[in-house]
């Protein structure tokens, strides 16, 4: 049982996966508006027992998938997580001592099922597939020791990228990287129990059927406990922000010629125990 946010008839709400659809419990629940502030108030147990043994109140097809926490105070990505990703650059580098972070905004996603939104001004619409973090309790400084602890929960993210949109200004990638619909997180948010949920995981993109991604979260070059100790450092972390952990190597703009998604192309981002993100791809 996965905890979800979801759209029917205009009106959006937020519950649990059950067979054959969602059950919604956010009407049972007034207190807490959305998913984060479930997770804030550490009512997680509460909320999964709630949805225990019960049916589906919207059966799948009835609904659309939105992201499992519509906004959430801080989106933060980390870049060039993968031994082979560094490689990519060919720039004669190690890789560095710390890691490259970045920041994207909610409206930049969307849920899954529906699709990524290329924008007309580039055709350069790329795909990174990652497994995504939610924090559930908060913390500035964090020991890396304790830093899964401060996990609620794991979900997946297509990190969407206008590829030469990242190269319009000399430090900083932001513009390319918050296109509007132009990445994708979900399907649910799989409640975190147990560190094997995310240090070794196979994580792996598909591209109309092609596998184009494939790597295991345990070659991370910052794993993600070191992830949330450093972030935490200059930043408080709250309950219900998202740290995206990184993209394996394959994405299109590494092929010769690039490989860009175009409308009509279907991209499945996919990690063992979290699920399957599809979206498709259209013009804005």
């Amino acid at each position: 049982m996965n905890l979800v946010t979801f759209t029917s008839n205009g009106v959006q709400h937020w519950g649990v996966t059950v067979p054959g659809g969602v059950l919604a419990l956010s009407a049972e629940f007034p207190q807490w508006p959305t998913l984060r502030e479930v997770i804030a108030a550490g009512a997680v147990p509460e909320v999964l027992a709630a949805g225990q043994g019960r049916m589906a109140s919207h059966a799948e097809g009835s609904f659309t998938y939105d992201i499992p926490i519509p906004q959430p105070e801080k989106i933060i990505c980390v870049g060039v997580n993968f031994p082979d990703r560094n490689a990519e650059y060919k720039d004669g580098q190690d890789a560095p001592p710390n890691m490259s972070l970045f920041p994207r905004f909610a409206r930049s996603f969307t849920g899954h099922g529906q699709p990524l939104k290329r924008p007309p001004e580039s055709p350069q619409l790329d795909y990174e597939g990652e497994i995504a973090v939610i924090i559930g309790t908060g913390g500035r400084r964090i020991p890396e020791a304790e830093a899964l602890n401060h996990i609620a929960a794991l979900t997946l993210c297509n990190e969407g990228t206008i590829r030469d949109w990242v190269r319009h200004a000399k430090f900083n990638v932001t513009q390319g990287k918050n296109w509007d619909g132009s990445g994708a997180i979900g399907p649910w948010a799989v409640p975190f129990t147990d560190p094997a949920q995310i240090l070794d995981v196979q994580l792996e993109t598909r591209v109309n059927g092609e596998l184009r991604q494939s790597d295991r979260s345990g070659r991370m070059l910052f794993p993600v406990a070191r992830q949330i100790a450093y972030i935490s450092t200059f930043t408080t972390l709250v309950p219900g922000d998202i740290i995206v952990t990184g993209t394996p190597t394959g994405a299109g703009a590494r092929f010769d010629p690039p490989i860009w998604l175009k409308p009509g192309d279907v991209v499945e981002v996919t990690a063992e125990g979290i699920g399957t993100l599809t979206n498709g791809v259209v013009d804005e």
